[in-house]
């Protein structure tokens, strides 16, 4: 094989964990780094579990990640189809050679009765594992067993021997035969197993490396006897350290969501979380963390892939993606407007997308957030009716009732400077200030005032730019909605309206 070719075969039982996705990343990265071809194919034979709608998630996260594939599904190839449930055909033709050249044989017990042979092992304090029947079925009786109603599976019959497993990361393992056991390759509602199509399709589609996670690992021996039984060559194999939270637990939703969409949803920025996952068991050498794809393509080493398992630090990922925000903002403004106007998109924000400069100005405003869920939060209230927020308690008691109702009676007198003012940043700056200069008080005396009645909450950009966001009309609206719901007694706590 004169190029390498590396895949991403996910299976489409939900959104792409953030372990598929450092998976799919390190093949990509592979391929790209040796001039090779990065394959993308949808391992769907589970059918208990499939989730259509899952598929064109999973190529939408990829590509929001900047991991593009050479062949696949949306693609195309010349080793299509790209789907497990499009290839059945070709699954039947390589379990039918394996039955002929008994290497594999039907069976038909019950659900029941494994669970009996299991509960008997369990007994006896063993593990469980198949016993082969003395004497085999033949295809007659599989298929009267069929006609009866009964599950009729295809199992690989194990050859007596040791299998030896070369892994690039975690090097050479062995599997006693006596550890081994007679595996499913086809189950009853005649899809192939993982197994067997795992096998089948990484040799029509000229696999030369499998990259994936270190929790295949123990099951790679089957996919080795039936390669070397179907006359397959075996690809090199590299395998992945486990990715664990900080308490050193197997990483799950326990600490928060895990997906890509979430952290897309959540205002990261694809780079950030590329940099950040990349770092999940490689390491770079050196005291160097930040990298750009194409920096990644140049330096990644499938060499420096350790064994340790990986921690997933969300207080790293947050500092890399506030700084990155930061860095893009003086080196990359236009890359940056494009990440946001994709986050306001995705996450149904009011803030209008249609508008660049405005967007630049809300960037502006924001300047020093460490995700655009940080943005959302302090402007999107600003772009909403003016009858769709409600008020927090805690700002209205801290802010516009303490001591007696002094935050109302600021936001009363100003009411009428902004009324009279001219309607630009730099007037709308000098207001407040020359009004806090005149009345002897401080800037926030007479600012969170405002900012609570117009946002509902304590936190919003400046004062002045959030005046701005929300234009003259708007402002004194809120303002006086905010002033009546006090007058007449209303509950400042509840939705308007």
């Amino acid at each position: 094989m004169s190029t390498i070719r590396t895949r991403f075969a996910p299976s489409p039982t939900g959104h792409l964990h953030i372990g598929g996705a450092r998976t799919a990343l390190f093949n990509y990265l592979i391929a790209r780094q040796a001039g090779g071809t990065f394959l993308l194919r949808i391992e769907d034979t589970d059918r208990s579990r499939h989730d259509e709608s899952a598929v064109p998630k999973i190529c939408a996260d990829l590509r929001w990640l900047g991991i593009e594939w050479d062949e696949g599904i949306e693609v195309g190839g010349e080793h299509g189809p790209y789907r497990q449930s499009e290839r059945l055909d070709i699954y039947r033709k390589y379990i039918d050679q394996l039955l002929d050249e008994g290497k594999a044989y039907c069976a038909f017990e019950t659900s029941e009765e494994l669970a009996a042979l299991r509960a008997e092992a369990e007994e006896a304090k063993g593990g469980f594992r198949y016993k082969r029947p003395d004497v085999l079925p033949t295809r007659e009786e599989a298929e009267k067993a069929r006609t009866e109603g009964k599950p009729v599976v295809v199992r690989f019959r194990c050859p007596p021997k040791d299998v030896v497993v070369v892994d690039e990361n975690f090097g050479t393992i062995t599997i006693p035969a006596a550890e081994q056991e007679d595996f499913v390759i086809q189950k009853a509602d005649g899809y192939p197993t993982f197994y067997l199509a795992n096998v089948v399709d990484d040799a029509l589609m000229r696999i030369s490396l499998v990259c994936r996670g270190q929790e295949f690992l123990g099951q790679t021996w089957r996919q080795t006897i039936l390669r070397d039984a179907l006359g397959f060559d075996q690809p090199k194999l590299l395998h992945l350290p486990l990715i664990m939270d900080m308490k050193g637990r197997k990483l799950s939703k326990r600490d928060g969501d895990v997906d890509v969409e979430a952290f897309r949803l959540a205002g990261y920025l694809p780079t950030a979380l590329v940099n950040f996952i990349v770092l999940l068991g490689w390491n770079p050498g050196g005291d160097r963390e930040k990298f750009t794809m194409p920096e990644l393509i140049e330096h990644f080493s499938p060499q420096r892939i350790g064994r340790s398992n990986a921690k997933f630090d969300r207080e790293k990922l947050l500092a890399f993606n506030t700084e990155g925000i930061a860095s893009a903002a003086s080196a990359e403004p236009d890359r940056l407007l494009g990440a946001l106007k994709g986050y306001l998109s995705a996450s149904g924000a009011s803030i209008p997308t249609g508008d660049d400069d405005l967007l630049r100005r809300v960037l502006k405003a924001c300047k020093g957030i460490r995700t655009f869920a940080d943005l959302r939060a302090k402007c999107d209230v600003l772009f909403g009716p003016d009858d769709a927020y409600s008020y927090d308690e805690k700002a209205v008691g801290q802010v516009l009732e303490k001591d007696g109702g002094s935050g109302y009676a600021a936001l009363a007198e100003f009411r009428g400077v902004l009324a009279a003012c001219e309607w630009t940043a730099e007037k709308l700056e000098a207001a407040v200030k020359e009004h806090c200069e005149r009345k002897q008080v401080r800037m926030d005396k007479v600012a969170q005032p405002i900012r609570v009645a117009v946002t509902g909450k304590a936190i919003s950009p400046p004062i002045h730019d959030t005046l701005l966001f929300l234009g003259r009309e708007k402002a004194l609206a809120r303002i006086d909605r905010c002033l009546a719901l006090r007058k007449g007694g209303g509950a400042t706590t509840g939705a308007a309206g």
